[in-house]
Formats: C-alpha cells, sequence, structure tokens
C-alpha cells in the first residue's frame, strides 16, 4: 500500500523541519558573503609578532571560498604594507581561488591600505573604503643607518671578513658606497616596476590620475582615492553587503585557527618548555625593535 507525501508533511515536510536545525548559513537560499581580516603588517615575523603571511594566511583563505552558499568572498584590510614579495603572493592566491570558485572578491578598507596593504586589496574585484581610509602609497621603499662615527666615538673597531665583493654591502657599521646605493635603486626600480604592473592590470581602465602622480609613492584619503581610480566607492562592509544581497545575508568571519589547536598546528608558545623560553627571553631585544618600528611604519601614515 503506498501513501502520497503532500508538499508540506512526509518526507518534504521532514526535510524542511530538519533543515531549521541547520546553522543558517547551510540552509537553502541562505546567501552568505565570508569574511577575511587581514590587518597588519605583511611579511613581519618575529618570535612573538606574525605578520600577514600566505603561509599563515593560506588555510583561512581556501576556507573562506569553500564556504555553502558564498556568493562573494570580502577582504576587510587594514594593513600599511610590509613586503612586497608575500603581498604578491597573497594577491595571487586570493586570484586563483576566486577564478577557481567563480567568486567575486570584494576589498573594505578600513584605516590603511598602502604599499603592500593596497596590493592585496588590488586583488578585489571592487575596492571601498572610509572616507577617512589611507590607500595608495604604490612604491618601494628601504632604509638603515649609518653607524661608522658612533662606533668609533666608543672606541669599537669594526672587522668584518667576506668572501664575495658585493657581500658586506649597505653595511651600517661601514662607510656608505654610492655603487652599492645605486644597486639598491636598481632592484627597487624593478619591484616598483612589478607593483605599477600589477595595479594597472588590476584596475584598468578604472585608473584616472596620470603615472607620474599615481606611482610616486603618494597616498590619499577615501574620496580622492575614489576620484582617482583607486578604489570604487565609499562604504562599509555592511551596508554594501546588505545592499548588494539583502538584509539577511550572513558575513561569518573566516579566522584563523587559535588557542590549543593553534599549537597543535605548530605554533611555539613561550613558557612550553625550558628552551622556547629560553629563545623568548632572548628574542625579546628584536620584538622591542620591531614594535618600534611597526609603530613608525603606521605613524607614517597618521596612525
Amino acid at each position: 500500500m503506498t501513501e502520497k507525501i503532500s508538499d508540506r508533511g512526509g518526507w518534504g515536510g521532514a526535510l524542511d523541519r530538519g533543515m531549521e536545525w541547520l546553522p543558517a548559513r547551510f540552509r537553502r537560499g541562505t546567501v552568505v558573503v565570508p569574511v577575511i581580516r587581514l590587518s597588519g603588517l605583511i611579511g613581519a615575523v618575529t618570535p612573538l609578532r606574525q605578520g600577514l603571511t600566505l603561509a599563515g594566511l593560506a588555510r583561512t583563505l581556501e576556507r573562506a571560498f569553500s564556504v555553502r552558499n558564498a556568493r562573494a568572498v570580502a577582504l576587510l584590510i587594514n594593513s600599511p604594507g610590509g613586503s612586497p614579495v608575500q603581498s604578491r603572493q597573497i594577491f595571487l592566491r586570493i586570484r586563483q581561488l576566486a577564478a577557481e570558485k567563480k567568486l567575486p572578491v570584494l576589498a573594505f578598507v578600513e584605516d590603511v591600505a598602502a604599499s603592500g596593504g593596497y596590493m592585496i586589496a588590488c586583488a578585489a574585484d571592487e575596492i571601498f573604503c572610509d572616507p577617512s581610509s589611507i590607500l595608495g602609497s604604490i612604491g618601494v621603499v628601504g632604509g638603515s643607518f649609518g653607524l661608522t662615527e658612533l662606533i668609533k666615538k666608543i672606541g669599537v673597531e669594526r672587522r668584518l671578513y667576506t668572501a664575495g665583493e658585493h657581500k658586506a654591502m649597505l653595511d651600517p657599521f661601514l662607510p656608505e658606497n654610492p655603487d652599492d646605493v645605486a644597486r639598491l635603486k636598481t632592484i627597487q626600480r624593478e619591484i616598483h616596476a612589478i607593483f605599477i604592473a600589477l595595479v594597472k592590470g588590476s584596475r584598468g581602465k578604472r585608473l584616472k590620475g596620470a603615472d607620474e602622480m599615481l606611482f610616486t609613492g603618494e597616498y590619499w584619503a577615501g574620496e580622492t582615492a575614489v576620484s582617482l581610480g583607486l578604489a570604487d566607492s565609499i562604504g562599509d562592509l555592511r551596508s554594501t553587503l546588505r545592499a548588494r544581497y539583502g538584509e539577511k545575508v550572513l558575513t561569518p568571519l573566516i579566522a584563523p585557527a587559535s588557542g590549543m589547536l593553534a599549537g597543535l598546528l605548530g605554533r611555539r608558545a613561550p613558557g612550553a618548555g625550558s628552551l622556547a623560553g629560553m629563545e623568548a627571553i632572548a628574542g625579546l631585544p628584536d620584538d622591542l625593535i620591531s614594535a618600534i618600528e611597526t609603530r613608525a611604519i603606521w605613524a607614517k601614515y597618521g596612525f
């Protein structure tokens, strides 16, 4: 004997009732835009301070682009830059995943998306920012100190032994060599050209300023950045996504592993053993210097 199953009852109704117990983002018809927060210096790594790197972000990016019912992926960016290599590697991985999953990428700039931070923002199909956000700084910078007079005053003699004519290039304890500076500037120009090509390839005809203005390392506030084509519109994440995908759009934050799980995945915790504790203490001077450098980089953009 067979029994007719109605749309509201039987197996169909049971399925509908079962769906109510699932997390919202797994239900049929739910619109989801996973969010990845990219905050801090890029590639800056010390024993106690982890910067943004592809190795550290790879699993998070893959998880975000694999979320069920995702209609897009949002990047929440707040970075003054850092390593050009890591910036470009992160950019490339985002573009690869966007192509594989056929998902648009939307970037939302918080305080700063400058230098490498802006390079990562260019991985998005659209860039949104606050009127007070800082964008740009499309250039390459490097710096050091000259300590030759200091070591003379305190009676220190520099003894350096190398194999290779340029192995000690730009050593801060040696007098500056104009040939070494010229070599460094050549490398910087090569990296700058790669950066420019990436921005032009990403932004295309949306760029409205002349190269002589856009690519000097200068940076701008949000509305000016939009007028120059470096960003597409003024807008925040919540309002923009609700206007585009509806009031019920879900925006889960896809965060990297932390706590005990992070430890299992290989993150070292100071104090976990006598050797680890000694290494952490030995690294404190480096972390102090890193903190000062980090503060100086943020201060460059007024933060």
